[in-house]
């Protein structure tokens, strides 16, 4: 596909005169004008819409760069973001991060070489400090997970105090034996997660034990490793606290139905009709997504306010029926 400097250099002129053309600006030459157009037709030039600009120089679309697009958590923020920017007549450019940190970097550098007007981000990496040049130019947002090595404006759940609520539920239906299944423990949201876990058996005067602690689990092999495990220790669990919906949805494919009782970080579509029902701490993916969303384009209308803020976004504990399952 041809590019701007492509219709530059066929036409013997600079690249900011093909754009002047494409934008119809009214002091090109009558000749010059002429002449760019028929290169542009010769080439066939289509140009990057994504980095043409509102007449305010702003850029006309807003990226979205979440682990799973997929996920129906992340999948919410990026809808409401959608939304949000519809009604401003901005686009959203939507991006799959996956699962491995070392690609974190190249996918958000190709975003922002769009000129976006803004970045929302729920990062996998754990280093964010190269962005800071980018701060400036483009409004950075991160969503669900914190950034390491950089200050910036971001959207959360009370990751500690889900964790917390999840943990004490269990406890208080009698269990002592308390698996924690999740991720990756270097995340924000684990981090915390693990931490109101922790929290809630040392208030209830049980002592942690690392060997209930199943991180890693991100498909359905790791979950049938990590339940095999599990079920397999001699002082076995009897409930297990699941750190995120996609290892929820794993653990209710995997676990003998009956066995423990389960309580999951994130409602999901259907897992009130599961059974038993999945008793869940529940989020609000859309709240988060459209604080972001504004919280961008507060920053492009305010570009000169410097203050970032951390907002964190209380969780609620929704009771069904698998936390009632008990092997006491």
């Amino acid at each position: 596909m041809a590019t701007m400097r492509d219709v530059a250099a066929r036409a013997g002129v600079s690249a900011k005169t093909v754009s002047r053309v494409f934008n119809d600006d009214p002091h090109v030459l009558p000749e010059t004008r002429s002449h760019v157009e028929q290169v542009m037709r010769e080439l066939n030039y289509v140009p990057n819409v994504l980095a043409t600009t509102f007449r305010n120089g702003r850029s006309s679309a807003i990226g979205v760069a979440v682990p799973d697009i997929v996920d129906p958590f992340f999948a919410s923020i990026a809808r409401a973001v959608d939304e949000v920017a519809r009604r401003r007549g901005v686009a959203t450019l939507l991006t799959n991060l996956g699962d491995d940190p070392e690609r974190e970097r190249d996918v958000l550098e190709s975003l922002l070489s769009r000129r976006l007007a803004g970045l929302i981000v729920a990062p996998v990496a754990t280093d964010h400090a190269w962005l800071k040049r980018w701060q400036d130019s483009t409004p950075l947002v991160f969503v669900d997970r914190a950034p390491v090595g950089l200050s910036a404006d971001m959207f959360a759940d009370d990751d500690e105090a889900g964790g917390y609520l999840a943990t004490r539920h269990l406890i208080e239906h009698g269990h002592r034996r308390i698996a924690y299944v999740g991720d990756n423990l270097h995340l924000s949201t684990e981090v915390n997660r693990v931490a109101g876990y922790r929290r809630a058996l040392a208030e209830a005067g049980i002592d942690a034990d690392d060997a209930l602690i199943a991180s890693y689990v991100r498909d359905r092999e790791s979950t049938e490793t990590a339940a095999t495990r599990l079920l397999g220790l001699p002082d076995r669990p009897t409930a297990v606290f699941s750190a995120n919906a996609h290892s929820s949805m794993l653990l209710l494919h995997v676990l003998p139905e009956g066995e423990l009782a389960v309580v999951g970080f994130g409602d999901f579509p259907m897992a009130d009709l599961v059974r038993p029902a999945l008793t869940v701490v529940d989020q609000d993916p859309d709240q988060i997504g459209r604080h972001a969303a504004q919280r961008v384009f507060d920053r492009v209308d305010h570009p000169k306010r410097r203050l970032r803020r951390t907002n964190v976004l209380d969780v609620t504990l929704i009771e069904r029926e698998s936390c009632k399952i008990s092997r006491i």
